[in-house]
This record gives C-alpha cells, sequence and structure tokens, in this order.
C-alpha cells in the first residue's frame, strides 16, 4: 500500500473506557492550536463520512450483535476511509493529527480481549493500513473507575461498556503490555491525576515530539 508523503505529526489516544482520553485530546488539540498549530483532531472509529456511519454500527445495540471477526473486518474498512480521506491529507499538509483511538484499540478489543486474533488484526493492518502513529499516549486507569465513569455518560454508543468489568481489566493489561511492545512512541500517563495535571504531561510528551 502507498502512503502519502508526511510532514505532519500523528497523535493518537489509547485507553480503557473512561480513562479520560477524549478530554485530553480536545484540550490538546485547543492548547495546540492557541500557540499556532493547524491541528485535526479526529476519532475512532469514525473521522470520516463512511467511517461514521461504521461507528453506529459497531458502537450501538446488544454487546453480542456481532462476532469479534466481524468488528475486526468492521474497524479495518472504517480506519481505512478515516486514512484515505482525513489523516492523509492532513499529515500531507504539515498538520498536527490527534486522533481518539487507532489501530492500537482494534489489536485490543478484537485482538486480544475478545477472542485470539492479534495475529488477523496484524495481518489486515500491514495490509489495508500500513501506517503507526509518531506518538501514543496511553491514559492509564483504574479498569473499575474507568467503567464507572464510562457508565456514567449514559450514551447510546455503550456496546463495549456492556460487556463488564472483566473485559476493561483485560483492556487495561492489554495496553500496558503494548506500551512495552511498541515502547518506541507509547508514552504512559497516569489518568488518576487531576484533569490539569494529566493535560501538563500530555503536553510535555506532545512537544517533545513536535520539536
Amino acid at each position: 500500500m502507498t502512503l502519502l508523503p508526511t510532514n505532519g505529526l500523528f497523535l493518537t489516544f489509547e485507553g480503557i473506557d473512561g480513562s479520560g482520553k477524549s478530554t485530553q485530546c480536545r484540550l490538546l488539540a485547543e492548547t495546540l492550536r492557541e500557540q499556532g498549530h493547524e491541528v485535526v483532531l479526529t476519532r475512532e472509529p469514525g473521522g470520516s463520512n463512511g467511517a461514521e456511519e461504521i461507528r453506529r454500527l459497531v458502537l450501538e445495540g446488544d454487546p453480542d450483535r456481532w462476532s469479534a471477526e466481524t468488528e475486526l473486518l468492521l474497524f479495518t474498512a472504517a480506519r481505512r476511509d478515516h486514512l484515505e480521506r482525513t489523516i492523509e491529507p492532513a499529515l500531507a499538509a504539515g498538520k498536527v493529527v490527534i486522533c481518539d483511538r487507532f489501530a492500537d484499540s482494534t489489536r485490543m478489543y478484537q485482538g486480544l480481549s475478545r477472542g485470539n486474533l492479534r495475529a488477523q488484526v496484524d495481518k489486515l493492518h500491514k495490509m489495508m493500513i500500513g501506517r503507526e502513529p509518531d506518538l501514543t499516549i496511553l491514559i492509564d486507569m483504574d479498569p473499575e473507575i474507568g467503567l464507572s465513569r464510562a457508565k456514567g455518560r449514559q450514551t447510546a454508543e455503550e456496546r463495549f461498556e456492556d460487556f463488564g468489568l472483566e473485559l476493561q481489566l483485560k483492556m487495561r493489561a492489554g495496553f500496558l503490555a503494548l506500551a512495552q511492545e511498541f515502547s518506541p512512541r507509547f508514552r504512559v500517563i497516569d489518568g488518576t491525576q487531576s484533569l490539569d495535571a494529566v493535560a501538563a504531561d500530555v503536553l510535555t510528551q506532545a512537544r517533545a515530539a513536535l520539536s
């Protein structure tokens, strides 16, 4: 797969449900824009018209609506459209792309936590996506606290939260293992700190990557 040349920075946030990563994505985007950077704030699944349609399919409804295998194909399709229409053009234009979840979430949710599909996840990623972030910020959070926060949002997009605490425990352990596996691009930040303290740590890592 041919990737566009890139002059920008591709930064992703990962973490269990309720870790606060979406808030930190928004805060970082606001700060970097104030400092003069062109920033594209996006999310997965979603980030393009086609991918947002797939988002509704995979995040709403009964927990058993899809098998892990079917989810993997849906998420990969959404990510490919997102990459083509949003991420690559922005990076080629020299912008900072901040993405709430990317392929590491698929490595966890479908590759580890809901099945033993990591090999298939990696194969599809290599074939159809072929890009890793420049920097991944993992907001680490106690799963019980995170799940309580996530369920407290009371949105329609709670399909994965409805799998319960056991899945979140697996997810946290899995994300920390990924941070070791891909240590050059991962930075782990303590999500139990105050909102401002987490944001300060995030900004420090982003500035280092931008420099």
